[in-house]
């Protein structure tokens, strides 16, 4: 049975209670940083079919038990004394937070990454919360569209730099972890949640899928691209409209990268990136750009290209 710190716990149900107030759906937490309530169904036969997301009635769906409303939040805590943290979930309304989570534990440049990013694709992080962790990262609280559902994802951007979006959660500050206490920055406490960078917003995006029209323009260069992960990638980088062509070719050719086939495909990529209207050089900084963060991964097997 999970030991019981009561000051630990009365601690994380008042800034719980506080994050509540603030329009912030909250749930309890263990010291592992898991949702402290095990599921109901643990165990048990269900029925065929989508997993309970809460529809039961009953404590233990993680994230989805998530609430602002104070008597369920007490009642959360209530059913898991042992809780020392809590979690905010992302995507939700009215703040539909996103989360960027910036790890150095691994040894990576986080921080470093995302100056990188923020000069290739001209956006800046403005003033907003900033939460830091036992480890020595940090999460940036960003706010999203409310008609844009933005993923969770591991590294995609690159090595060391998480989103908490739709269905995660980040820990909120004065939670008490096995490896710490997480704390807010000093004087990011009260701020708002800043609006996420349009053009960061469009790299937190999923690609979308070339059209018909799109995959039947590229012929010549896929041809050049050799196999069947380059040309799709190719397609992906021809299907660009004016506003995401260099977004379009920076993720392509750090897929490419990433996969071992970045020199082989960096000819006709810029054969396609200058295809949709950017210039040579504007290409090739591109690439350079993309090489760069991705040289520490090495080849990690085929990603999506959709």
């Amino acid at each position: 049975m999970a030991t019981i710190d009561r000051q630990a716990t009365t601690l994380a149900l008042a800034h719980a209670l506080s994050a509540a107030e603030r329009g912030l759906a909250v749930v309890p937490l263990s010291r592992t940083k898991l949702p402290a309530l095990p599921s109901p169904h643990r165990g048990r036969t269900v029925p065929a079919g989508p997993p309970c997301r809460g529809e039961c009635g009953r404590f233990g769906h993680g994230v989805h038990d998530a609430s602002t409303d104070p008597a369920r939040v007490r009642a959360l805590f209530a059913a898991a004394p042992w809780a020392t943290g809590y979690g905010i979930a992302c995507g939700l309304p009215p703040h539909h937070l996103v989360g960027v989570d910036l790890d150095t534990k691994s040894g990576t440049d986080a921080p470093g990454a995302l100056r990188e990013l923020s000069l290739r694709h001209r956006f800046t992080i403005p003033p907003t919360v900033v939460v830091l962790t036992p480890s020595g990262g940090r999460h940036l609280w960003l706010t999203g569209p409310p008609d844009v559902v933005v993923p969770n994802s591991a590294g995609r951007l690159a090595p060391g730099i998480d989103i908490r979006g739709a269905g995660g959660y980040l820990v909120g500050p004065g939670s008490r972890t096995d490896h710490g206490v997480y704390t807010a920055a000093p004087g990011t406490a009260l701020l708002p949640s800043a609006p996420c960078p349009s053009a960061l917003l469009r790299l937190l995006l999923p690609p979308p899928r070339a059209s018909a029209t799109d995959t039947a323009a590229t012929a010549r260069p896929a041809a050049a691209a050799g196999d069947g992960h380059g040309r799709g990638l190719i397609q992906f980088v021809l299907a660009a409209h004016r506003g995401q062509r260099n977004t379009r070719l920076f993720w392509a050719a750090c897929r490419a990268y990433e996969n071992g086939i970045g020199p082989a495909l960096a000819d006709a990529l810029t054969d396609a990136a200058c295809a949709t209207g950017l210039t040579e050089r504007e290409a090739r900084a591109t690439l350079a750009s993309a090489e760069r963060m991705t040289w520490t991964r090495g080849p990690q097997g085929p990603a999506p290209t959709g």
